[in-house]
C-alpha cells in the first residue's frame, strides 16, 4: 500500500438513520456506507483490493478522512495481534479446538505479544527464539507496570 494512493469515496444511503434488518438480527442504526479501494505492489505486481465499510458514525463524527484513520487502525491491530498470532505462533493449526481451550489459549498468545511489546520487541518471533534459547531471562521478565 505504500506509494498508492487510497480513496475513500462516501456512497449514498437509502433510509439514513434506521435500523436494518438482516436476517432475524436487527444492526445498529446505519449512518454511512463507504467503499475503500487499495492497492498494492508486490514483486512488480499491482494488485487492487476493494472493501466496503458500514459505519453508525454520522458525517459530523467521521468525516471520509476520519474513516480512512479508523480502518488504518483497524487494519494496525489486524497486522501487529492476529497476524503474530497466525503466523509466529502457527495459530492455524493448532489443534486446541473443544471446551474452553482455545480462548485459553488465545489469551496465553496474547499476553506473550503484549509482554513481549512491552519489553521493547519489534519482532516478536526473534525475540521468542531468544527466550527460547535463554529461558531464566524469560523468568526474569518484569511484568510490573
Amino acid at each position: 500500500m505504500l506509494g498508492h494512493p487510497v480513496t475513500y469515496r462516501q456512497e449514498p444511503l437509502e433510509g439514513r438513520g434506521q435500523a436494518v434488518r438482516r436476517g432475524p438480527h436487527e444492526q445498529p442504526r446505519l449512518a454511512q456506507v463507504g467503499r475503500l479501494v487499495s492497492y498494492r505492489t508486490q514483486r512488480a505486481v499491482t494488485t487492487q483490493e476493494t472493501h466496503y465499510l458500514v459505519t453508525s458514525l454520522e458525517v459530523q463524527e467521521a468525516s471520509p478522512r476520519r474513516r480512512l484513520q479508523l480502518c488504518r487502525g483497524h487494519w494496525g491491530i489486524e497486522n501487529r495481534l492476529h497476524w503474530v498470532r497466525e503466523v509466529t505462533f502457527d495459530e492455524d493449526r493448532c489443534q486446541v479446538r473443544s471446551g474452553a481451550a482455545p480462548q485459553v489459549m488465545a489469551a496465553l498468545r496474547n499476553t506473550v505479544i503484549g509482554l513481549l511489546r512491552c519489553q521493547g520487541a519489534n519482532n516478536i518471533a526473534a525475540a521468542l527464539r531468544t527466550y527460547a534459547a535463554h529461558p531464566e531471562r524469560a523468568l526474569a521478565l518484569d511484568t510490573t507496570p
